[in-house]
């Protein structure tokens, strides 16, 4: 049986541009497929023409007649007056409906009445059947499920931030066993635990399922093929996403292979061609024939258009050396407010080349504690110190820009002080091209602004950067950009993310706050999935993991004069450190000025060398009186 049918779909909001230009698939019974394709493509579109809230130019899209639609992204109007847990309870009113009749019935059955009597046996049989008994026991696990507490439940549903909504929403269709389900990127709004059960809910659904995501390990998990929206129209794979891009990909290369294929034939042929034009033009008549046939057997072979590929990112990231190995280190830090601790006493060191994922549950303090990290709040208790040489740069959950009314262009000459051709190439190497360029920026999508602050990102000198939710808001192709520029940069990575793909992919060190603590897994996404299955045997046991051993640390002997010596030594090393840089910055002057004397050049040259590594080890001996004298305040 079809579920979903799509056939001949078009539809323009522009003259000239159709966002669906003759579609047609067809979803069956009881199967899960992801809707693919770039944004804008017209994934959502497709969506509202399922539902009527959009009405076709050409073509029809229907989903099977007498059967409940649910739709994850269209959020329902309710009374001002009603709480979360009467929108849940909504999703019972059929039941809620049996049980008045019901009870009208009991009243009556005093009486007698064969009829009554009967009809009541059949209601009960009904509402026992649809799960009338247990509707509690649904209602408290979805929401435990979807993070849904007790006191989110009392609120007034009006009240609630637009992800909290879709959280209701979507435990809402769960409770009322939606026969087909649309789902608008779902795992948008839910952390990592509300996902994974969302997930598993979706592995035992016995309806249909049509998906809109950019969750690539979603994807993986929960659908069975994969349509993908390109130009207007329909490409089908047949299977999840992991075999989708291998798919994409093949088929790429063999219609890169038939073009070459065809385009060498063509130019064996123009040759011979040629050949005979001028053999006709010294006498030869019935070589011109000749020569205009093959010109037409060319024109029937050009049949196959060059395939094309998505811009792969060409600019990467312009990282300032490190100098010793210290980058940051948080000792006794501890956080609150309005009375509620969010975290305390977390002590935590990161050296040169780690890339760490901060992960918690929504409202753990992932984002509070990243302000800590930038200074834009204080903390209620303990340090956070950077390595002298450290550089941060920060990508937000939500990008924004001093200055909305200007254009791409503009804003990069005043951000960066570039050249209007270095902008414009900085702009091309992330996709904006042509007229985009002159967008104003208060006009580009959440994916566009975080695409052009990237951009920024890669022009400035950072050892430490730190990502929020990198790829909340971008389309796959977006997502291979950020992550090749990511692969490329070899300074420390700090980064909040919810997307177990780029989790997975380079994750090498896993922080997760829960319970007002961060444990400190030093390994994989993987190898921490695996620790935390490991420690649910353990708990479900009674049993406690031998913890690993741990080298007695070495009591570092007291220095004579107490912190003031120290303090004298440490001023002592910056100065010497200034000095050295001072002298640095001459020779570079003077590298110039005799840039065309070779001896005095090269003289120049050897001098760099060996104050490079003077200034190396000054670094480190100025790393190790600081972190002494931080050791000796307490």
């Amino acid at each position: 049986m079809i579920d979903i049918q799509v056939t001949g779909l078009s539809i323009e909001f522009e003259v000239g541009r159709k966002i669906l230009d003759g579609l047609s698939f067809q979803v069956d019974q009881g199967e899960r497929v992801g809707l693919l394709g770039r944004n804008g493509a017209g994934k959502t579109t497709l969506f509202k023409l399922l539902t009527g809230e959009l009405h076709p130019d050409e073509g029809e899209a229907r989903t099977a007649p007498g059967k409940g639609v649910g739709l994850i992204s269209q959020i329902p109007v309710y009374p001002p007056e009603y709480t979360v847990e009467d929108v849940l309870n909504t999703a019972f009113d059929q039941l809620r409906a049996m049980e008045r009749e019901m009870a009208q019935l009991a009243e009556k059955m005093g009486e007698g009445d064969k009829a009554t009597m009967a009809r009541y046996d059949a209601l009960m049989a009904a509402y026992e059947r649809q799960g009338g008994y247990q509707t509690e026991i649904d209602l408290n696990k979805v929401c435990n499920g979807l993070d849904i507490p007790p006191a989110m439940r009392a609120q007034l549903f009006s009240d609630l931030s637009g992800g909290e909504k879709t959280r209701v929403n979507l435990a809402r269709l769960i409770l009322r066993e939606t026969e087909i389900l649309l789902l608008d990127e779902p795992t948008n709004h839910l952390d990592l635990h509300a996902t994974e059960w969302l997930e598993e809910y979706l592995s035992h659904y016995k309806g249909t399922v049509l998906a809109i995501s950019h969750d690539r390990w979603f994807l993986d998990r929960v659908v069975q093929r994969c349509v993908e929206i390109h130009d207007g129209k329909a490409e089908f794979y047949s299977g999840n996403y992991s075999f989708y891009v291998e798919e994409k990909e093949r088929r790429y290369q063999e219609r890169l292979k038939q073009y070459e294929k065809e385009q060498a034939k063509i130019e064996q042929l123009q040759e011979a061609a040629d050949k005979m034009r001028l053999w006709a033009f010294l006498g030869n008549d019935k070589l011109y024939k000749r020569a205009i046939n093959m010109e037409r057997r060319m024109e029937r072979l050009q049949t196959t258009d060059r395939p094309t590929k998505e811009r792969k990112l060409t600019m990467g990231f312009g990282e300032r050396e490190f100098r010793g190995d210290e980058v940051l280190t948080v000792k006794d830090l501890s956080m609150g407010f309005e009375g509620r601790t969010l975290f305390e006493d977390v002590n935590l060191e990161v050296i040169g080349g780690e890339r760490i994922a901060l992960l918690g549950d929504n409202g753990t303090g992932k984002s509070t504690f990243v302000k800590l990290l930038l200074g834009e709040v204080l903390p209620t208790g303990g340090k956070i110190r950077f390595g002298p040489t450290v550089k941060v740069g920060y990508l937000p959950q939500q990008v924004t820009f001093d200055h909305p009314e200007r254009n791409l262009v503009d804003t990069l000459l005043w951000d960066l002080n570039c050249t209007p051709q270095e902008a414009r190439d900085r702009l091309a190497a992330f996709n904006f091209r042509g007229e985009d360029v002159f967008k104003l920026v208060a006009d580009l999508s959440g994916g566009e602004r975080s695409r052009l602050k990237l951009c920024e990102l890669m022009s400035q000198k950072i050892n430490l950067l730190i990502l929020d939710e990198p790829t909340n808001h971008l389309d796959v192709d977006s997502r291979d950009w950020i992550e090749e520029a990511v692969e490329a940069y070899e300074g420390n990575l700090l980064f909040v993310s919810h997307d177990r793909y780029f989790i997975n992919r380079f994750a090498g060190r896993v922080w997760m706050l829960e319970n007002r603590k961060i444990t400190d897994f030093k390994g994989t996404y993987e190898e921490f999935l695996d620790f935390q299955e490991r420690q649910k045997v353990y708990a479900k046991a009674g049993t406690v993991p031998a913890p690993a051993k741990e080298e007695p640390k070495k009591d570092k002997p007291k220095r004579p004069g107490g912190t003031k010596e120290l303090e004298k030594q440490v001023a002592a090393a910056e100065r010497a450190v200034a000095r050295a840089e001072e002298k640095q910055y001459e020779l570079t002057q003077r590298a110039e000025e005799v840039s065309d004397n070779y001896l005095e050049l090269q003289k120049d040259y050897e001098e760099q060398r060996a104050l490079e590594e003077e200034i190396a080890h000054l670094y480190t001996q100025w790393e190790t009186l600081a972190a002494e004298l931080e050791e000796a305040r307490g």
